[in-house]
């Protein structure tokens, strides 16, 4: 594929990020003219890997999705229906909550990983507790870049497949050092590579002992594994799926899954501010990394969201007659006909001190040690071990469902889906189809639904405020979104198919 140019594809590729010591300059800017980052320490190159995680999140897929439907009574955006209708969105990069958005913050993100990687060959430690600080911020930097250019690839190509030869997005390694820089979109199997080359080296240095109080908001080494569970799944490696996620959950897996039958999380429905303070917070041992994602999925006033009697159903459906899934409260109103399952804080950056106006936020859960467990179980049944994925459901299971039996067996899944005079619904489809109907549940409002729609090719229908419905089947092109028009019409980058 030739190489083709764009226009700063990192948000310029920088975003205003400053680097001083890295960029050539005349002789007039031989000192440094301003405040600057100059990357002359590894306190300071650490410091700067805080900006190497997105503040876009990736759950405004959730509008796009089977979970939601046609929502009256909230402000709608023009790119918020856009996605509902699967249409590409055309909103600027500002605007958060979109691919463009996504894209430049996200390689923003990615930019400062690379500054970092840039400079440490040639920093020069002189004991071996530096040589080990080295290491840590090598793999952090690594596993950051990795993740970034992952999501990426997932959102903006088509989902791999082992003959994946469909056009990905740029892996940016370097930082840029000229005003543009020439890029290509890899094949999407290529940048998995990459992404594999990344996470490999950074679990090999990843070293929790650097991070203090503050160690869920960094890749430590149970995020770095709980990302190499999810990005063995997609690949669909399942044989290292099971590994890095049996390496996470060793012996006692329920640990790493929330109590929400507990006494502790049923006090907290009481209050809508606890409750997802206890559901985010980085005292859980299952919450492997947290994020700040600047985002409107958290408010009930904005955007599409689960209809009342679709997310009644979806709660109230389980194997388990008589029990009550804990999952389903505490939840917002939202607008006239929906609801919003209380997960994140609403959170608000001012502008300034005495400002009202900025930018709201909240503190997602970017790996959990639900995801890692469903993974497993996930990756359990297509290797036809049936056993192992059933036992990982039972644990999982008995801390969502309360007030009866919920000990999860063939009969009573066969009965569940109807499917007790139909042999050709396996116990293998059966598992498969009950872990996906559980990942719906469990990351509602959270992004995740629409990776798995796109695993799977599952078909997507929403209703319109006509009373008319459009369709999304399994193979339509419009699940790979459209790269931003700037790098499509400055850059040179080829556009995904229409």
């Amino acid at each position: 594929m030739k190489k083709q140019r764009r226009y700063r594809l990192e948000k310029m590729l920088m975003g205003g990020l400053l680097i001083g010591g890295l960029l050539g300059c005349d002789d007039f800017l031989d000192e440094v003219p301003d405040n600057r980052v100059n990357l002359n320490s590894l306190d300071k190159s650490a410091q700067l890997l805080t900006n190497a995680y997105s503040v876009a999140s990736p759950a405004f897929t959730e509008w796009m999705t089977d979970n939601v439907g046609f929502t009256t009574g909230v402000t709608i955006r023009q790119s918020q229906e856009q996605a509902y209708q699967w249409e590409d969105i055309t909103s600027g990069p500002t605007e958060q909550d979109t691919p463009d958005f996504f894209w430049y913050e996200t390689y923003n993100a990615i930019a400062h990983a690379n500054e970092v990687l840039a400079v440490l060959d040639g920093f020069e430690v002189t004991s071996e507790e530096e040589e080990i600080r080295k290491d840590a911020i090598e793999a952090e930097a690594k596993l950051t870049r990795a993740y970034g250019h992952f999501m990426l690839v997932n959102l903006f190509g088509e989902h791999y497949t082992v003959e994946s030869s469909g056009d990905g997005v740029p892996y940016v390694k370097t930082p840029e050092t000229v005003f543009i820089e020439t890029y290509e979109r890899e094949s999407v199997k290529k940048v998995y590579n990459e992404v594999e080359d990344d996470l490999l080296d950074g679990l090999e240095k990843v070293n929790d002992s650097y991070f203090g109080n503050s160690g869920k908001y960094h890749f430590n080494t149970n995020a770095a594994l709980a990302f190499a569970s999810r990005f063995y799944l997609y690949k669909g490696d399942v044989t290292r799926c099971i590994q890095y996620s049996t390496e996470l959950l060793g012996a006692n897996p329920g640990s790493f899954i929330r109590d929400l039958t507990s006494e502790e999380f049923q006090n907290a429905k009481s209050s809508i501010t606890g409750y997802p303070q206890l559901y985010t917070s980085p005292d859980l041992p299952g919450n492997f990394l947290l994020m700040r994602k600047i985002s409107l999925v958290q408010r009930p006033d904005f955007a599409h969201g689960p209809l009342s009697d679709f997310y009644s159903d979806l709660f109230a459906a389980s194997p388990f007659p008589g029990t009550t899934d804990e999952r389903e409260n505490p939840a917002f109103v939202k607008g006239d006909n929906a609801l919003l399952p209380v997960r994140f804080q609403n959170l608000f950056e001012r502008s300034s001190l005495n400002s009202n106006v900025g930018l709201p936020y909240h503190i997602a859960i970017s790996f959990s040690g639900e995801e890692v467990l469903l993974n497993r179980a996930e990756a359990y049944t297509i290797q036809n071990d049936l056993n192992g994925a059933l036992a990982d459901l039972n644990v999982f299971v008995a801390r969502r469902y309360s007030g009866g039996n919920t000990t999860l067996t063939f009969e009573n899944l066969r009965a569940f889906f109807g499917a007790n005079n139909d042999p050709t619904f396996t116990d293998q489809l059966i598992l498969l189809n009950y872990i996906l109907f559980e990942r719906r549940k469990e990351f509602i409002i959270q992004g995740l639904r629409w990776f798995d729609i796109k695993r799977y090719g599952i078909s997507v229908t929403h209703e319109l405020s006509d009373g008319s419905t459009i369709s999304l089947s399994g193979d339509d092109l419009r699940r790979v979104l459209q790269i931003p028009q700037s790098a499509i019409e400055v850059g040179g980058l080829e556009p995904n198919e229409r």
